[in-house]
Protein backbone atom coordinates (compact mmCIF):
# COMPACT_ATOMS: atom_id res chain seq x y z
CA UNK A 1 0.00 0.00 0.00
CA UNK A 2 1.27 3.33 -1.07
CA UNK A 3 -0.15 6.34 0.76
CA UNK A 4 -1.28 6.03 4.44
CA UNK A 5 -3.65 8.56 4.56
CA UNK A 6 -7.02 9.10 6.00
CA UNK A 7 -8.82 6.50 3.76
CA UNK A 8 -6.21 3.86 3.92
CA UNK A 9 -8.10 3.21 7.04
CA UNK A 10 -11.08 2.06 5.17
CA UNK A 11 -9.08 -0.51 2.88
CA UNK A 12 -6.65 -1.98 6.16
CA UNK A 13 -10.43 -2.87 7.62
CA UNK A 14 -11.40 -4.95 4.22
CA UNK A 15 -8.17 -6.20 3.91
CA UNK A 16 -8.03 -7.86 7.21
CA UNK A 17 -11.28 -9.48 7.13
CA UNK A 18 -10.33 -11.21 3.45
CA UNK A 19 -8.20 -14.37 2.65
CA UNK A 20 -7.56 -13.36 -0.35
CA UNK A 21 -5.73 -10.71 0.81
CA UNK A 22 -2.83 -10.10 2.96
CA UNK A 23 -1.08 -6.99 3.73
CA UNK A 24 3.08 -7.03 3.37
CA UNK A 25 3.96 -3.38 3.09
CA UNK A 26 3.30 0.32 3.32
CA UNK A 27 4.79 3.48 2.23
CA UNK A 28 4.13 6.91 2.71
CA UNK A 29 6.20 10.68 1.84
CA UNK A 30 5.87 10.75 5.79
CA UNK A 31 8.05 7.73 7.00
CA UNK A 32 7.02 7.74 10.16
CA UNK A 33 3.45 7.99 9.45
CA UNK A 34 4.16 4.56 7.74
CA UNK A 35 5.80 3.54 10.13
CA UNK A 36 2.93 3.76 12.66
CA UNK A 37 0.07 2.32 10.06
CA UNK A 38 2.48 -0.69 9.14
CA UNK A 39 3.42 -1.52 12.55
CA UNK A 40 -0.39 -1.71 13.91
CA UNK A 41 -1.03 -3.76 10.67
CA UNK A 42 1.54 -5.81 10.92
CA UNK A 43 3.30 -4.77 7.81
CA UNK A 44 6.72 -3.47 6.93
CA UNK A 45 7.02 -0.07 6.27
CA UNK A 46 9.59 0.59 3.26
CA UNK A 47 10.16 3.58 0.91
CA UNK A 48 8.27 2.86 -2.06
CA UNK A 49 11.80 1.88 -4.91
CA UNK A 50 12.15 -0.77 -2.13
CA UNK A 51 8.48 -1.65 -2.05
CA UNK A 52 8.55 -2.06 -6.04
CA UNK A 53 10.78 -4.33 -6.11
CA UNK A 54 9.56 -6.61 -2.92
CA UNK A 55 9.12 -9.88 -4.90
CA UNK A 56 6.66 -10.68 -2.44
CA UNK A 57 4.65 -8.13 -3.13
CA UNK A 58 1.68 -9.29 -6.06
CA UNK A 59 -0.14 -5.84 -6.12
CA UNK A 60 0.31 -2.12 -5.46
CA UNK A 61 -2.57 -0.36 -3.47
CA UNK A 62 -2.41 3.15 -4.75
CA UNK A 63 -4.05 5.61 -2.27
CA UNK A 64 -1.68 8.73 -3.34
CA UNK A 65 -3.17 12.05 -3.71
CA UNK A 66 -4.70 12.63 -7.33
CA UNK A 67 -1.53 14.31 -8.32
CA UNK A 68 0.49 11.48 -7.78
CA UNK A 69 -1.76 8.60 -9.14
CA UNK A 70 0.18 8.63 -12.46
CA UNK A 71 3.67 8.29 -11.73
CA UNK A 72 2.91 5.94 -8.35
CA UNK A 73 0.79 3.65 -11.18
CA UNK A 74 3.44 4.07 -14.08
CA UNK A 75 6.46 2.83 -11.75
CA UNK A 76 3.87 -0.20 -10.11
CA UNK A 77 3.43 -1.17 -13.63
CA UNK A 78 6.95 -1.01 -14.76
CA UNK A 79 7.95 -3.06 -12.09
CA UNK A 80 5.29 -5.91 -13.32
CA UNK A 81 3.16 -5.49 -10.12
CA UNK A 82 -0.91 -5.23 -10.34
CA UNK A 83 -2.11 -2.00 -9.59
CA UNK A 84 -5.10 -0.64 -8.21
CA UNK A 85 -5.60 3.39 -6.87
CA UNK A 86 -8.16 5.61 -5.31
CA UNK A 87 -10.14 7.93 -8.07
CA UNK A 88 -9.53 9.34 -10.53
CA UNK A 89 -7.07 7.09 -12.51
CA UNK A 90 -5.19 10.14 -12.90
CA UNK A 91 -5.47 13.62 -12.42
CA UNK A 92 -5.75 14.09 -16.14
CA UNK A 93 -6.95 12.45 -18.99
CA UNK A 94 -3.74 12.56 -21.00
CA UNK A 95 -1.77 10.63 -17.64
CA UNK A 96 -5.06 8.10 -17.90
CA UNK A 97 -4.30 7.05 -21.40
CA UNK A 98 -0.35 6.67 -20.42
CA UNK A 99 -1.39 4.18 -17.71
CA UNK A 100 -3.69 2.38 -19.58
CA UNK A 101 -1.15 1.98 -22.59
CA UNK A 102 1.52 1.33 -19.95
CA UNK A 103 -0.64 -1.88 -18.22
CA UNK A 104 -1.63 -3.08 -21.55
CA UNK A 105 1.95 -3.10 -23.11
CA UNK A 106 3.65 -4.75 -19.80
CA UNK A 107 0.84 -6.88 -19.69
CA UNK A 108 -0.40 -6.10 -16.33
CA UNK A 109 -3.90 -6.05 -14.90
CA UNK A 110 -4.95 -2.02 -13.96
CA UNK A 111 -7.91 -1.53 -11.59
CA UNK A 112 -8.98 1.90 -9.86
CA UNK A 113 -12.07 2.94 -7.55
CA UNK A 114 -15.04 3.67 -7.33
CA UNK A 115 -15.87 -0.11 -6.20
CA UNK A 116 -19.17 0.43 -4.30
CA UNK A 117 -20.72 -0.59 -7.57
CA UNK A 118 -19.83 -4.44 -6.79
CA UNK A 119 -21.95 -4.37 -3.53
CA UNK A 120 -25.21 -5.42 -3.08
CA UNK A 121 -27.13 -2.10 -3.51
CA UNK A 122 -26.18 -1.49 -7.27
CA UNK A 123 -25.37 -5.07 -8.10
CA UNK A 124 -28.96 -5.71 -7.15
CA UNK A 125 -30.20 -2.73 -9.11
CA UNK A 126 -28.85 -3.76 -12.39
CA UNK A 127 -29.66 -7.47 -11.84
CA UNK A 128 -33.13 -5.64 -12.01
CA UNK A 129 -32.92 -4.08 -15.04
CA UNK A 130 -30.77 -7.44 -16.72
CA UNK A 131 -34.05 -9.66 -15.70
CA UNK A 132 -36.52 -7.24 -17.31
CA UNK A 133 -38.09 -5.63 -14.57
CA UNK A 134 -38.32 -2.37 -15.83
CA UNK A 135 -38.51 -3.57 -19.28
CA UNK A 136 -36.22 -1.40 -22.12
CA UNK A 137 -34.53 1.34 -19.65
CA UNK A 138 -35.21 4.78 -21.24
CA UNK A 139 -33.62 7.37 -19.23
CA UNK A 140 -32.07 8.10 -15.57
CA UNK A 141 -31.18 10.32 -13.27
CA UNK A 142 -28.28 11.17 -10.97
CA UNK A 143 -27.98 13.67 -8.16
CA UNK A 144 -25.83 14.53 -5.56
CA UNK A 145 -26.29 18.28 -4.23
CA UNK A 146 -24.37 19.50 -1.34
CA UNK A 147 -23.46 22.99 0.21
CA UNK A 148 -19.81 22.27 -0.23
CA UNK A 149 -17.28 20.27 1.74
CA UNK A 150 -15.83 23.24 3.49
CA UNK A 151 -18.34 23.23 5.87
CA UNK A 152 -16.57 20.18 7.34
CA UNK A 153 -13.23 19.83 5.70
CA UNK A 154 -10.37 22.03 7.81
CA UNK A 155 -8.70 22.05 4.05
CA UNK A 156 -10.77 21.83 1.45
CA UNK A 157 -8.65 24.14 -0.89
CA UNK A 158 -8.23 21.02 -3.48
CA UNK A 159 -11.82 21.13 -3.76
CA UNK A 160 -12.62 24.43 -5.69
CA UNK A 161 -8.99 24.81 -7.80
CA UNK A 162 -8.81 22.85 -11.36
CA UNK A 163 -8.77 19.24 -11.16
CA UNK A 164 -11.69 19.65 -8.18
CA UNK A 165 -15.12 20.77 -8.18
CA UNK A 166 -18.12 18.43 -7.50
CA UNK A 167 -18.00 16.64 -10.70
CA UNK A 168 -14.42 15.50 -10.59
CA UNK A 169 -14.91 14.76 -6.86
CA UNK A 170 -18.09 12.77 -6.72
CA UNK A 171 -18.76 12.50 -10.17
CA UNK A 172 -16.78 9.53 -10.14
CA UNK A 173 -19.14 7.64 -7.89
CA UNK A 174 -22.57 8.69 -10.22
CA UNK A 175 -21.14 8.03 -13.54
CA UNK A 176 -19.53 4.70 -12.81
CA UNK A 177 -23.01 3.73 -11.14
CA UNK A 178 -24.80 4.58 -14.78
CA UNK A 179 -22.49 2.97 -16.82
CA UNK A 180 -22.84 0.09 -14.14
CA UNK A 181 -26.55 -0.07 -14.70
CA UNK A 182 -26.91 0.93 -18.54
CA UNK A 183 -23.53 1.14 -20.26
CA UNK A 184 -20.68 2.85 -22.16
CA UNK A 185 -21.66 7.07 -22.95
CA UNK A 186 -20.72 7.96 -26.85
CA UNK A 187 -22.44 11.65 -25.87
CA UNK A 188 -22.39 14.25 -23.55
CA UNK A 189 -23.97 18.39 -22.90
CA UNK A 190 -23.79 20.25 -20.14
CA UNK A 191 -23.71 23.61 -18.23
CA UNK A 192 -22.02 24.80 -15.10
CA UNK A 193 -22.17 27.65 -13.12
CA UNK A 194 -20.79 28.80 -9.55
CA UNK A 195 -22.69 30.62 -6.70
CA UNK A 196 -19.83 32.56 -5.30
CA UNK A 197 -16.07 33.43 -5.41
CA UNK A 198 -14.78 32.25 -1.96
CA UNK A 199 -15.91 29.85 0.71
CA UNK A 200 -15.56 30.34 4.46
CA UNK A 201 -13.94 27.14 6.27
CA UNK A 202 -16.42 25.70 9.10
CA UNK A 203 -14.10 24.00 10.82
CA UNK A 204 -10.43 23.08 11.95
CA UNK A 205 -7.18 25.54 12.79
CA UNK A 206 -8.20 27.77 9.88
CA UNK A 207 -12.56 28.34 10.69
CA UNK A 208 -13.77 31.77 9.82
CA UNK A 209 -10.67 31.91 7.17
CA UNK A 210 -11.34 31.62 3.45
CA UNK A 211 -10.50 29.91 0.37
CA UNK A 212 -10.82 31.55 -3.54
CA UNK A 213 -12.81 29.12 -5.81
CA UNK A 214 -11.63 28.89 -9.25
CA UNK A 215 -13.95 26.57 -10.80
CA UNK A 216 -17.38 25.87 -11.43
CA UNK A 217 -19.25 24.52 -8.37
CA UNK A 218 -22.81 22.99 -9.80
CA UNK A 219 -22.27 21.17 -12.82
CA UNK A 220 -25.63 19.71 -14.94
CA UNK A 221 -25.53 17.36 -17.89
CA UNK A 222 -27.17 15.07 -20.41
CA UNK A 223 -25.23 11.94 -20.67
CA UNK A 224 -26.02 9.61 -24.07
CA UNK A 225 -25.26 6.04 -23.73
CA UNK A 226 -24.93 3.31 -26.22
CA UNK A 227 -27.97 1.70 -25.74
CA UNK A 228 -29.72 4.78 -26.08
CA UNK A 229 -30.41 5.32 -23.17
CA UNK A 230 -30.55 9.17 -21.52
CA UNK A 231 -29.40 10.52 -18.55
CA UNK A 232 -29.34 13.24 -16.62
CA UNK A 233 -26.59 14.07 -14.06
CA UNK A 234 -26.28 16.92 -11.36
CA UNK A 235 -23.44 17.67 -9.52
CA UNK A 236 -23.45 20.79 -7.13
CA UNK A 237 -21.54 22.51 -3.93
CA UNK A 238 -24.44 25.06 -4.34
CA UNK A 239 -27.48 23.56 -2.93
CA UNK A 240 -28.45 22.90 0.55
CA UNK A 241 -30.53 19.31 0.25
CA UNK A 242 -32.39 17.12 -1.89
CA UNK A 243 -35.24 14.50 -1.37
CA UNK A 244 -34.91 12.74 -5.07
CA UNK A 245 -33.21 9.29 -4.89
CA UNK A 246 -29.25 9.54 -5.71
CA UNK A 247 -30.43 7.63 -8.54
CA UNK A 248 -33.35 6.65 -10.86
CA UNK A 249 -33.48 4.67 -13.47
CA UNK A 250 -36.95 4.55 -15.65
CA UNK A 251 -37.98 2.09 -18.48
CA UNK A 252 -41.00 1.21 -20.61
CA UNK A 253 -42.68 -0.98 -17.49
CA UNK A 254 -41.10 0.10 -14.32
CA UNK A 255 -38.73 2.61 -12.39
CA UNK A 256 -35.61 1.85 -10.27
CA UNK A 257 -35.12 3.89 -7.15
CA UNK A 258 -31.30 3.41 -6.93
CA UNK A 259 -29.40 3.05 -3.33
CA UNK A 260 -26.57 6.34 -2.91
CA UNK A 261 -23.09 4.81 -5.03
CA UNK A 262 -20.99 6.16 -2.13
CA UNK A 263 -22.39 3.65 -0.51
CA UNK A 264 -22.16 -0.31 -0.56
CA UNK A 265 -25.43 -1.88 0.25
CA UNK A 266 -28.52 0.47 0.40
CA UNK A 267 -31.71 -1.27 -0.76
CA UNK A 268 -33.13 -0.70 -4.52
CA UNK A 269 -36.56 0.40 -4.64
CA UNK A 270 -39.08 -0.59 -8.02
CA UNK A 271 -42.12 0.52 -8.77
CA UNK A 272 -44.05 -1.29 -11.72
CA UNK A 273 -46.17 -0.09 -14.26
CA UNK A 274 -49.96 0.17 -13.16
CA UNK A 275 -48.82 -0.48 -9.31
CA UNK A 276 -49.67 1.56 -6.78
CA UNK A 277 -46.68 2.26 -5.41
CA UNK A 278 -42.82 1.32 -4.90
CA UNK A 279 -41.52 -2.67 -3.51
CA UNK A 280 -38.30 -2.78 -1.66
CA UNK A 281 -36.54 -5.70 -3.98
CA UNK A 282 -34.43 -8.75 -2.24
CA UNK A 283 -30.84 -8.43 -2.23
CA UNK A 284 -29.81 -10.49 -5.45
CA UNK A 285 -26.60 -9.91 -6.54
CA UNK A 286 -23.04 -8.23 -5.46
CA UNK A 287 -20.31 -8.42 -2.37
CA UNK A 288 -21.89 -9.57 0.31
CA UNK A 289 -20.58 -6.82 3.53
CA UNK A 290 -18.36 -5.09 0.80
CA UNK A 291 -16.12 -2.33 1.98
CA UNK A 292 -13.48 -0.54 0.26
CA UNK A 293 -10.99 -2.73 -1.18
CA UNK A 294 -13.34 -4.88 -2.91
CA UNK A 295 -11.97 -3.47 -6.12
CA UNK A 296 -8.74 -4.96 -5.46
CA UNK A 297 -9.73 -8.45 -4.51
CA UNK A 298 -12.05 -8.23 -7.39
CA UNK A 299 -8.95 -7.70 -9.45
CA UNK A 300 -6.91 -10.27 -7.80
CA UNK A 301 -9.07 -13.02 -8.55
CA UNK A 302 -10.10 -11.84 -12.33
CA UNK A 303 -9.33 -14.02 -14.86
CA UNK A 304 -6.50 -13.21 -17.02
CA UNK A 305 -8.27 -12.82 -20.31
CA UNK A 306 -11.14 -11.20 -18.16
CA UNK A 307 -11.08 -7.66 -17.68
CA UNK A 308 -11.80 -6.63 -13.94
CA UNK A 309 -15.03 -5.23 -12.82
CA UNK A 310 -13.20 -1.89 -11.13
CA UNK A 311 -10.76 -1.93 -14.43
CA UNK A 312 -8.32 0.68 -15.48
CA UNK A 313 -10.31 1.19 -19.34
CA UNK A 314 -13.97 1.95 -17.24
CA UNK A 315 -12.17 4.25 -14.85
CA UNK A 316 -10.67 5.78 -17.79
CA UNK A 317 -13.78 6.04 -19.69
CA UNK A 318 -15.56 7.76 -16.68
CA UNK A 319 -12.42 10.72 -16.72
CA UNK A 320 -13.17 11.19 -20.30
CA UNK A 321 -16.90 11.41 -19.43
CA UNK A 322 -16.32 14.19 -16.65
CA UNK A 323 -13.43 15.81 -19.02
CA UNK A 324 -15.97 15.96 -21.95
CA UNK A 325 -18.88 17.30 -19.58
CA UNK A 326 -16.76 19.77 -18.58
CA UNK A 327 -16.04 20.78 -22.11
CA UNK A 328 -19.20 20.51 -23.09
CA UNK A 329 -20.45 23.36 -20.22
CA UNK A 330 -17.60 25.87 -21.25
CA UNK A 331 -17.88 25.87 -25.05
CA UNK A 332 -22.07 25.15 -25.38
CA UNK A 333 -21.90 22.19 -27.55
CA UNK A 334 -22.22 18.31 -27.37
CA UNK A 335 -19.24 16.34 -27.33
CA UNK A 336 -18.51 13.17 -28.19
CA UNK A 337 -16.75 10.97 -25.78
CA UNK A 338 -13.36 9.31 -27.43
CA UNK A 339 -13.33 6.74 -25.20
CA UNK A 340 -15.63 3.51 -24.28
CA UNK A 341 -15.47 0.36 -22.05
CA UNK A 342 -17.62 -2.57 -21.92
CA UNK A 343 -20.56 -2.64 -19.32
CA UNK A 344 -18.73 -4.31 -16.57
CA UNK A 345 -19.65 -8.40 -15.34
CA UNK A 346 -22.52 -8.78 -13.25
CA UNK A 347 -21.61 -9.39 -9.74
CA UNK A 348 -23.21 -13.09 -8.26
CA UNK A 349 -24.41 -12.69 -4.90
CA UNK A 350 -20.77 -13.57 -3.47
CA UNK A 351 -19.23 -13.53 0.03
CA UNK A 352 -15.40 -12.84 -0.30
CA UNK A 353 -14.78 -14.07 3.11
CA UNK A 354 -15.54 -17.14 2.62
CA UNK A 355 -12.03 -18.86 2.32
CA UNK A 356 -13.43 -21.46 0.43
Amino acid sequence: MIGCGAISGQYLETIARLPRLSLVAVADRDHERAERVGAAAGASALPVPALLADPRIDAVLNLTVPAAHAEVALAAIEAGKIVYGEKPLAASLTDARRIVDAAAAAGVRIGCAPDTVLGTGIQTSRRAIDDGLIGTPVAASATMLTPGHERWHPDPDFYYQPGGGPLLDMGPYYVTALITLLGPVTEVVGMSSRSRDTRAIGSGPRAGGEVPVAIDTHVTGVLRHASGALSTLIMSFDAVATRVAPIEVHGTSGSLAVPDPNRFGDPTFLHRLGATGWEELPVSAGYVDAGRGYGLADLAIAAPDREPRSGGRLALHVLDVMESLLTAAVEGRSVPVASTADRPDPVPLTDLTDAG
